[in-house]
């Protein structure tokens, strides 16, 4: 896969067939649109393209810390996995959010994407103060030489599924929601780091990794979850959070005991997916009273697992 990150000036050699989203958790939704765009490069023999931005714009507008679904680096590895040929990840600054729609369109869209086919969301907008829409798309389609394909919202229960309902259930630990609304189990994916070995002293030897500032995390607390390390998936247990009972650290760490595998996986990169929410994170008055409780986890996590 192709990456044009934080730059303007750039082509692409090949025709493309190109969707546009911000992709914040790549849910059913934008999977829709990834499918329908892969499916006509295929049938026409085109590449396949996808035009995102390198931070969200909220962002630009409102100028506070934005967390996201699906880190840049979660992204990228789910759109090569769909097999993406060309992803851009477009600066958005002052400059993109004064672009007006035509010129949108003339410069990024037939100019540096080489667009042939346009697959697009009905409510996608676009340009200057998101004046570019479907209609402004295609009146323009046989002028820049492309053709535009909309595709209708996906839905569960009635109800539009967007990234924003999908951070909601995130924020309450509805972990079940979550993972049918993106279509996929929500993941954190980081390379293990060495920790205090306090899992290993209470008998429950664990892997530590550190998600990313941006990385929308759900409540702090334990997880029945699953681990996917060097193609293979192992039943784990996972606690988020800053490990109060011991007072040792305010950083977040994702902390997770695998319940059928015990190797040194210190420096490989591994994906954690959180399947149920057990119980919120606790500051225990003794280490035996947490080992206790680690322990009632632990039956939990094999019985939901149907272990």
């Amino acid at each position: 896969m192709n990456i044009f990150n934080g730059v303007t000036q750039f082509s692409i050699p090949d025709r493309t067939v190109v969707t546009f989203g911000k992709f914040d958790g790549i849910h059913m939704g934008h999977m829709a649109l990834i499918n329908t765009a892969g499916r006509i490069a295929r049938e026409q023999g085109y590449k396949l393209a996808v035009f995102t931005f390198d931070v969200p714009p909220t962002l630009h507008f409102e100028k506070f810390e934005a967390t996201q679904i699906t880190t840049n680096y979660e992204k990228r590895k789910m759109f090569a996995d769909a097999g993406v040929d060309y992803l851009v990840e477009y600066p958005f600054n002052e400059n993109t959010a004064s672009m007006e729609p035509l010129e949108f369109i003339r410069k990024v869209i037939s100019g540096n994407l080489n667009a042939a086919h346009v697959v697009v969301g009905s409510d996608w907008h676009f340009g200057k103060d998101r004046s570019g829409n479907c209609d402004v798309l295609m009146a323009a389609q046989k002028l820049y030489n492309y053709e535009v394909h909309i595709v209708e919202k996906e839905k569960f229960e009635q109800r539009e599924i967007s990234s924003t309902w999908i951070r909601e259930e995130i924020q309450l630990g509805n972990m079940e929601n979550v993972n049918i609304l993106l279509g996929y189990p929500y993941m954190i994916i980081g390379n293990v780091e060495e920790g205090r070995h306090l899992g290993k002293e209470m008998g429950f030897a664990t892997v530590n990794i550190y998600p990313s500032p941006e990385k929308l995390l759900p409540p702090y607390g334990v997880y029945a979850s699953k681990v996917i390390v060097d193609g293979e998936e192992y039943y784990a247990i996972t606690n988020i959070g800053v490990r109060p009972t011991f007072n040792d650290s305010q950083r977040v760490s994702v902390e997770t005991h695998l319940l059928n595998h015990d190797e040194d996986l210190y420096g490989h990169e591994i994906r954690v997916e959180l399947m149920h929410f057990e119980r919120p994170e606790i500051k225990f008055d003794t280490v035996d009273k947490l080992v206790s409780q680690v322990e009632a986890d632990i039956e939990f996590t094999k019985t939901f697992f149907l272990l």
